[in-house]
């Protein structure tokens, strides 16, 4: 079975338990925590995925990181993955966690990469834009800064994706310039 499959398996059931419970918004900042502990620490994912490292090793690596700065719930799962060997897979089910999290809630994840950093007015028309593009009235928005957009941005909202940028106006028109009309193609 893939990361992914089984990753998201357990983040149904944690996220169907945490909702149950009421404790779903701690749930989901203790794995925003595992998600940024893991993207800061290779060694940790390295960790995880050893296969010489036994699992109650890790396990108590886990605990003596992760105990009294989260929710008892977390710690289950960290206890149950670790009881069926999957700790590898923690980084994931972390991830995923957010990403169920956010359908759950309604929340639309949109990318924005421009050219310089945006303004708060700015930053309110491509929320405005990201609703009408989307069913979501709740929007998480990831900016990023690329120089070499020169102008312009691009916003991707889940599969779909706005360029606007002046970079890619510069392609398509390089592009366009290379087909010479006064030459015949045979």
């Amino acid at each position: 079975m893939s990361d992914f499959r089984a990753a998201s398996r357990y983040v149904r059931s944690l996220l169907g338990l945490a909702q149950e419970q009421g404790v779903l918004d701690e749930v989901h900042n203790d794995m925003q925590l595992i998600n940024k502990t893991c993207n800061d620490n290779f060694e940790l994912v390295s960790l995880l995925r050893s296969p010489i490292i036994k699992s109650d090793k890790k396990k108590a690596i886990l605990y003596e990181i992760f105990e009294g700065r989260v929710h008892q719930l977390t710690l289950a799962i960290i206890d149950i993955i670790t009881r069926k060997k999957r700790e590898a897979i923690l980084p994931s089910i972390a991830r995923e966690f957010h990403n169920a999290y956010n359908d759950f809630k309604g929340i639309q994840k949109a990318t924005i990469t421009s050219a310089i950093a945006l303004d708060t007015e700015i930053r309110k028309e491509i929320e405005d834009m990201v609703k009408k593009l989307s069913d979501k009235k709740t929007i998480e928005l990831d900016e990023k800064v690329d120089s070499s957009l020169i102008g312009g941005f691009i916003l991707n909202i889940g599969d779909k994706q706005v360029d606007a940028s002046i970079s890619s106006k510069l392609k398509a028109l390089k592009l366009m310039f290379k087909k010479n009309p006064y030459i015949r193609e045979i």
